[in-house]
C-alpha cells in the first residue's frame, strides 16, 4: 500500500529534484508551487481508485452519462508546512471538506522530543474518506499522533496519507501504528534519518523553505 511516485521517472521526479536543490530553494514561490504540483498529481492518482457514480449531464446537443466521484474526501493538513501540499490536493478535489491540525515537535534539553497537538479544526469524519497531507514523513511520530487525535471520536472508512518525501523508518512507524492497509502516497522515499531525526538527503525544513524561518521557543 506504499505508492512511490518517483519509482518510475515522471514530472514528479523533476519537481522533487528542484525541491532538494539548495539554489532553487531560494525561490520560495517556486518551492511552494512544486509541492503544490506534487499534491495535484497525488490527488489525481488517488482519484483513480475512488468510487464513482453515473450522473446525467446535459450538453448543448444531448444527454451524457458521466462518471463523477461518488463522494468527496476530507483533506487534513498539519500546519504550517503542509499548506502547499494541501492546496495542491484541494486544487483537484475542489469540493472536498478540510481539516487543520497544529502538531509540532516539542524538544527537551536532553535532545528528545514529544509531539504536541494544540489545535484541531475538523468536519464530521464518520464513514468518510480522510486524506492527511504533510510534506515530510520523517519519524512518523507527528503523523501517527495527528491521525490518532483526529480519529479519537470519529471513524473514517478510509485513511490515505500523502507526503512529498518519506523516510523508510517513517513508513515503517506509520504501518506499525495504523496497519499496512493504510495507503501512503509518496513523491519520493529516502533511506536515512540523521541523529536529529531529519530525512537525509531530504530537502531541509519544508515549513521554513515555504514561509520563512520561525522563532525557536
Amino acid at each position: 500500500m506504499v505508492h512511490h511516485l518517483s519509482e518510475k521517472h515522471s514530472l514528479i521526479s523533476n519537481w522533487i529534484a528542484e525541491l532538494r536543490d539548495v539554489q532553487v530553494q531560494k525561490d520560495r514561490m517556486r518551492f511552494r508551487r512544486n509541492i503544490e504540483r506534487i499534491g495535484e498529481v497525488i490527488a489525481y492518482e488517488m482519484s483513480k481508485g475512488m468510487a464513482h457514480k453515473i450522473v446525467e449531464t446535459t450538453t448543448p446537443l444531448g444527454i451524457h452519462a458521466s462518471k463523477v466521484l461518488a463522494e468527496q474526501p476530507v483533506i487534513a493538513t498539519i500546519l504550517r508546512a503542509g499548506l502547499p501540499l494541501h492546496q495542491g490536493m484541494l486544487n483537484y478535489f475542489d469540493k472536498a471538506d478540510n481539516a487543520f491540525i497544529s502538531a509540532y515537535r516539542k524538544h527537551h534539553e536532553d535532545g528528545s522530543f514529544e509531539i504536541s497537538i494544540e489545535y484541531l479544526s475538523c468536519p464530521d469524519l464518520n464513514n468518510r474518506i480522510l486524506i492527511v497531507a504533510d510534506p515530510m514523513l520523517a519519524t512518523g511520530a507527528s503523523l501517527v499522533e495527528t491521525i490518532k487525535a483526529i480519529t479519537k471520536t470519529q471513524k473514517p472508512k478510509e485513511i490515505h496519507i500523502a507526503v512529498a518525501i518519506a523516510s523508510k523508518k517513517g513508513i515503517e512507524t506509520v504501518q506499525a501504528a495504523l496497519g499496512v492497509n493504510v495507503p501512503i502516497w509518496c513523491g519520493d522515499i529516502d533511506e536515512v534519518l540523521n541523529d536529529h531525526s531529519y530525512i537525509v538527503p531530504g530537502l531541509g525544513d519544508a515549513g521554513d523553505l515555504s514561509y520563512g524561518t520561525k522563532m525557536q521557543s
